[in-house]
C-alpha cells in the first residue's frame, strides 16, 4: 500500500519553525547542521516509502498468527525490520555509545511520524526495543547495559514492556508476577502477561522483556513493585545465545487493527526456569517503567497523528481525482465535477488538515522541549522539563481522539467506497483507534493531568503555558489576517483560565475535576493546538510575502495571486498554512468556551443515574 506522508510539513516544523539553533548550537548536538538534518529525514522516509510501506497491507489482511507454539508474522515484516535495523532508525534518537545516532527528539518526531504513518504495526516494534534498551541504559548494572543495550538499539534484539495482568488491567498496583531472588543474584520470575505488543516474534533470535513483578515480602499496591530484565534466551558469558528462559507465549489476541503486530499473553516459569535481573531498586519498578511509559505516551500520540495524517493525505488524492455531481462553479453543460471542488468536501479537508497540523506541532515542540531540557541546566532544564512532562498526557489523548476523528472523516470522503477494503482509509481507523485505549486509557491521561501536572512544580508549567498563549494571541489581535483567529484564541485562554481558577473553589471540587478531567485535557489540547497554529501561521504569512515580493505579485491583484498560487506549491503550501490555522481558531477554539459552561455549570448528573 502506496504511502503518502506530509514530508513538506514535518520539515516546516523542524527547520521552519522550532527554534532549531538552540538545540544544535550546544555542546550535545553541535556535530549536525540544518542540511545534515535534512539528509537524515529524506533517507528516513526512503525507509518508510519503501520496505515499511509495502507490507503493510499484507500486515493488515493477513495479521500475525500463533500456531505450534510459534507466533509468525506478515510477508515483508521481517526484511522491514532489517531495513529499519541497519539504517539505525530504531535508535535514531539513542546515545551513539551503545550505537545510537544520538539525533535530536525534535528529529525524531518526524522520523516517528513517517514510520508510524507507513505500518504502525511495524513501528511499535521499533517503539518498543528502542524503550526497553533505554531502560537498561538508565537503570541496569554495567553488565546488563553491556549485555544488551547495543544489541536492541541496533535490532540485532527486540524488546517488550510486560505490564498488564488478566486480574489487573490499568490498575498495576494489583498485580501478582512473583520474583524471588536466587543464590547468583538473578531472580526467578513467575506469572503472566497479557496484551503485551511484541511479546513474541520471528524479528530477531532474542526478545528482552521488561516485567514488573513483586518480590515476597514487598508492600500491597504501587510501592511494592520492582522491575526486572528477562530474555526470551538466556545470554551466555560471551554474549552468545544460550538455552530457552522458560518464557512462553500462549496465545495472541484477534483485534480491531493493527493486526501485522501481535499482541501476546506471556507465561513465565512455568517449568521454575525463567531467570531475571533487576534493574535499579528493588520496589521502584513503577518509578523507573515510568520513564519507558512517558515516553510511550509521547510516541502514542505520534501514532495518532501518523494515522490521522495518512489518512487525510489519502483522502486528499482521492478528492483530486473523484468526479461526482456537479460544484458550485460548474457551467449548466459541464460534466463531472471533482469532489474537491464541493464545498462541503473542502470544508472537511481543510478541518482534517487543520487538526493533523495541531497535533503534529504539538508532538514536534514536545520533543524540542525535549532537547532543551536536554541542553539546558538548573532552573532553565526545570522549567522545559515541566513542559515536556505538561505535554505528554495530552499529546497522548489529544493526539490520539482527534486523529481517530480525522481517520473518520477522511474515511466519509470516499463516501461508500472508504467502508470498503479497497481503499486504506478504513484500515488507518482501525489502526489508529488502539492509540486512545493503550498505554493508558486516554480516561486515565486525563486523571494525570490533573492531578499530578497541574500541581507539579507548584503549577508554574501551566501557568506559563497559558501567559505563552495569551501573549502570542495578543500580539496579533490587530493584524489583517489574522486578528480574528487570535480573538478566538483570547476568548479560549480566558475559558481555560476561568475553569482552572473557580473549579477547584467549589464545595465538591474534587468530584467536579474526576468527573470532567477529560474534557479539561481536551480544552488544554485545543488551546495549545490553537497557540501553536498560529505561531506556526504568523511564520507562514512572513514566508508568503517574501515569495510574493520576489516575484513581482501584487497582493491586492487577485488575478495575480489566484495565479501565483496555482503555479508556486510553496506559496499555496504557506496559503493552506494560514487558512488551516485560521479554520481551526473558528471551528476547534469555541469547543474551549463550550466546555467551560458546561463544566462551571456544575452538573453531576452522572453521578446521580442508575447504572
Amino acid at each position: 500500500m502506496k504511502y503518502l506522508d506530509d514530508d513538506r510539513d514535518i520539515r516546516f516544523n523542524l527547520l521552519e519553525w522550532l527554534d532549531l539553533d538552540a538545540v544544535l548550537s550546544s555542546e550535545h548536538y553541535r556535530e549536525f547542521d540544518r542540511d545534515q538534518l535534512a539528509m537524515v529525514l529524506d533517507e528516513a522516509l526512503k525507509v518508510a516509502r519503501g520496505s515499511v510501506a509495502a507490507c503493510n497491507q499484507e500486515g493488515d489482511r493477513t495479521g500475525a498468527r500463533f500456531e505450534n507454539g510459534r507466533v509468525t508474522l506478515p510477508e515483508g515484516f521481517v526484511a522491514a525490520y532489517r531495513d529499519l535495523a541497519t539504517g539505525g532508525w530504531i535508535s535514531s534518537t539513542m546515545a551513539p555509545e551503545f550505537g545510537g545516532m544520538g539525533l535530536p527528539e525534535s528529529v525524531g518526531t518526524g522520523i516517528s511520524e513517517f514510520i508510524m504513518g507507513a505500518n504502525t504495526a511495524l513501528g511499535l516494534q521499533v517503539l518498543l526495543t528502542r524503550g526497553a534498551a533505554h531502560l537498561i541504559e538508565t537503570f541496569g548494572s554495567e553488565d546488563l547495559k553491556a549485555t544488551y543495550c547495543e544489541r536492541m538499539y541496533t535490532g540485532e534484539w527486540a524488546g517488550s514492556m510486560c505490564l498488564t495482568e488478566a486480574g489487573a488491567g490499568s490498575d498495576l498496583g494489583a498485580l501478582t508476577t512473583k520474583a524471588v531472588r536466587q543464590g547468583d543474584g538473578s531472580y526467578l520470575i513467575t506469572g503472566e502477561k497479557i496484551f503485551i505488543t511484541s511479546g513474541d516474534h520471528e524479528l530477531t533470535p532474542n526478545i528482552i522483556h521488561a516485567v514488573l513483578a513483586r518480590t515476597p515480602g514487598a508492600p500491597a499496591g504501587p510501592k511494592g513493585i520492582s522491575l526486572f530484565v528477562v530474555p526470551k534466551v538466556r545470554v551466555n558469558p560471551d554474549g552468545s545465545l544460550g538455552e530457552a528462559n522458560d518464557v512462553a507465549c500462549a496465545g495472541i489476541e484477534h483485534k480491531l487493527g493493527i493486526h501485522g503486530s501481535p499482541t501476546c499473553s506471556l507465561v513465565f516459569g512455568t517449568n521454575n526456569g525463567s531467570q531475571g535481573f533487576l534493574l535499579g531498586q528493588e520496589e521502584q519498578g513503577l518509578v523507573h517503567m515510568f520513564q519507558m511509559m512517558n515516553a510511550a505516551r509521547w510516541e502514542v500520540g505520534v501514532q495518532g497523528l501518523s494515522n490521522a495524517s495518512a489518512a487525510h493525505q489519502a483522502a486528499l488524492a482521492y478528492a483530486r481525482e473523484r468526479l461526482q455531481g456537479r460544484g458550485p462553479s460548474a457551467g449548466k453543460t459541464s460534466g463531472q465535477s471533482l469532489i474537491i471542488e464541493h464545498p462541503d468536501v473542502r470544508r472537511s479537508l481543510l478541518l482534517q488538515s487543520a487538526y493533523v497540523q495541531a497535533m503534529r506541532a504539538l508532538v514536534s515542540y514536545t520533543g524540542w522541549c525535549m532537547d532543551m531540557a536536554h541542553v539546558s541546566q538548573g532552573e532553565e532544564r526545570d522549567q522545559w522539563q515541566g513542559l515536556v512532562e505538561l505535554f505528554t498526557p495530552i499529546s497522548k489523548a489529544w493526539c490520539s481522539d482527534w486523529g481517530f476523528r480525522v481517520t473518520e472523516w477522511a474515511l466519509q470522503v470516499y463516501g461508500g467506497y472508504g467502508y470498503t477494503m479497497d481503499y486504506p482509509a478504513e484500515q488507518y481507523l482501525r489502526d489508529c483507534k488502539i492509540a486512545s485505549i493503550y498505554e493508558g486509557t486516554n480516561g486515565i491521561q486525563a486523571l494525570d493531568l490533573v492531578g499530578r501536572k497541574f500541581r507539579m512544580q507548584e503549577g508554574r508549567p501551566v501557568k506559563a503555558l497559558l501567559k505563552l498563549a495569551a501573549d502570542a494571541a495578543q500580539s496579533l489581535v490587530s493584524d489583517p489576517v489574522l486578528g480574528a483567529s487570535a480573538r478566538q484564541l483570547v476568548d479560549a485562554v480566558k475559558a481555560m483560565d476561568a475553569v482552572l481558577t473557580q473549579l477547584p473553589a467549589r464545595e465538591n471540587a474534587g468530584l467536579l475535576t474526576l468527573l470532567n478531567a477529560v474534557p479539561i485535557l481536551d480544552m488544554l489540547g485545543h488551546v495549545v493546538g490553537g497557540y501553536l497554529l498560529l505561531q506556526q501561521a504568523e511564520v507562514a504569512k512572513g514566508k508568503a510575502q517574501i515569495l510574493m515580493a520576489e516575484r513581482g505579485v501584487n497582493p491586492a491583484d487577485p488575478a495575480a495571486l489566484r495565479a501565483h498560487l496555482a503555479g508556486s506549491k510553496e506559496a499555496a503550501f504557506y496559503q493552506n498554512k494560514v487558512q488551516a490555522a485560521i479554520h481551526f481558531a473558528h471551528r476547534g477554539l469555541p469547543l474551549v468556551a463550550a466546555h467551560a459552561v458546561a463544566l462551571l455549570a456544575g452538573e453531576t448528573a452522572p453521578m446521580e443515574a442508575v447504572f
